[in-house]
């Protein structure tokens, strides 16, 4: 039978967490994550920047710090080298600007490209941010605004134009690094990052793994203006609604509260911000460091509550 348990094993698939993280030491513990996917957008090296910042993510909002990176290829043969390439070189250059090597990879012939990162981190085993952490009383912070996936959509659709492509891919492509040092120095309870799932869906594991729930104050939330008119379009990407239908029971909504912000909620990000669960006593500090290094919009949205009706009250 597999070994899943192991004393030194301090996170791993008993919990919604973002990674695992193995105990070295009383001082070191190892984060170890692993994603990859297809491209969301036609450049190639912009793509590689855009899997390898989303790669990171998970150790950023674990607390820890990049260390090492493995490559993850898939690539058809009828495309040329050359393409590959630059993917391989936007993925090292955004590996670099984190402070960690890009240590090898491996890669394998498919119909459709694909590519991200194994990530190696370090933490210390009293220092990690898991999202179980959120207590009531806490408040919410996002670190990134919302609508990527919206974007995303329109994007492949030719809706837009270059000014709204590179807009989305500086938000894509930019690390978490900054977002994790402030909540560092803030000192937080909890953490998650922000990415398939959609806000609603990391916020929602956050609240089960806590056992709490959250109150989301939607006015507050940090949105991409071009997603809200896409949204009001019906430019919505599947994934969010498959993420409505999984969250379905669980969330309740204001009645004033429009169906636009509502898919923008569900929305799936690509290399999203981190969701930071932060004693209130330490919210104005968590908001200086963000206002130091964080280049995206972010703003306090929410807080946390004990266990309710809803695990998500959104007002």
């Amino acid at each position: 039978m597999p070994k899943f348990h192991d004393e030194n094993l301090i996170v791993g698939v008993d919990t919604f967490d973002d990674a695992a993280v193995y105990r070295i030491d009383d001082d070191k513990a190892v984060i170890l994550t692993i994603d990859f996917f297809t491209p969301v957008v036609d450049d190639p090296y912009a793509f590689g920047q855009i899997a390898a910042a989303n790669s990171l993510s998970d150790v950023y909002a674990m607390g820890g710090r990049p260390v090492a990176a493995m490559n993850i290829v898939c690539f058809p043969t009828c495309l040329p080298v050359d393409i590959l390439k630059e993917i391989l070189k936007g993925g090292a250059d955004k590996v670099a600007e984190a402070g960690a090597i890009v240590a090898g990879g491996h890669s394998v012939k498919d119909d459709e490209p694909k590519f991200g990162l194994s990530v190696m981190g370090m933490v210390h085993p009293g220092k990690i941010t898991s999202n179980s952490g959120a207590k009531p009383g806490d408040m919410l912070v996002i670190t990134k605004p919302l609508g990527i996936g919206i974007l995303n959509t329109a994007i492949k659709a030719d809706l837009t134009d270059e000014s709204v492509i590179k807009k989305a891919v500086e938000i894509m492509s930019y690390l978490n690094k900054d977002a994790c040092e402030s909540m560092i120095k803030a000192g937080v309870n909890g953490c998650t990052d922000v990415t398939g799932f959609g806000f609603l869906g990391h916020a929602y594991e956050m609240a089960e793994a806590s056992n709490v729930s959250l109150e989301i104050w939607s006015d507050y939330l940090p949105i991409i203006q071009e997603s809200l008119g896409y949204a009001k379009m019906g430019i919505i990407p599947e994934g969010a609604y498959n993420n409505e239908g999984y969250l379905k029971g669980h969330i309740s909504f204001s009645k004033s509260i429009r169906q636009e912000i509502r898919s923008i909620m569900y929305d799936p990000q690509t290399s999203g911000g981190l969701l930071i669960s932060v004693p209130e006593e330490n919210s104005e500090k968590l908001m200086e460091e963000l206002k130091i290094r964080n280049k995206t919009d972010f703003n306090i949205i929410g807080k946390v509550k004990p266990k309710g009706e809803y695990t998500i009250e959104v007002i």
